[in-house]
């Protein structure tokens, strides 16, 4: 299971609505290849089902993973940081073995 701050969930929620999204989409979060450190984080407002999702929610904030995603990401936290040192979301990623320094990608 994926959890949000209630930063991010603050965030999420602002977004869905300057968005026009209804209560009908989810955020979809997954894991990609790429980045300098093997694989990168991905998030995105989706409405449709796809074979394979595993859904959860927190704090009111619905999100669907696909199962490869899943397996990388359970335990993770999802914050947002607004500070002076970088603005956005942020990965708290137990299952990570190393990060790249803007924290964007990781490997285990």
């Amino acid at each position: 299971m994926v959890t949000v701050t209630d930063k991010a969930k603050s965030k999420i929620e602002h977004l869905m609505q300057d968005a026009g999204l209804d209560a009908s989409y989810f955020l979809r979060v997954s894991v990609q290849g790429g980045g300098c450190s093997g694989l990168s984080y991905n998030l995105d407002f989706d409405n449709e089902e796809k074979k394979g999702d595993q859904f959860f929610e927190d704090q009111g904030v619905r999100m669907a993973l696909d199962m490869k995603s899943f397996l990388y990401l359970a335990g993770t936290e999802l914050d947002f940081s607004d500070g002076l040192n970088g603005k956005g979301f942020n990965f708290h990623n137990p299952n990570a073995s190393r990060t790249c320094g803007c924290g964007e990608s990781f490997s285990v």
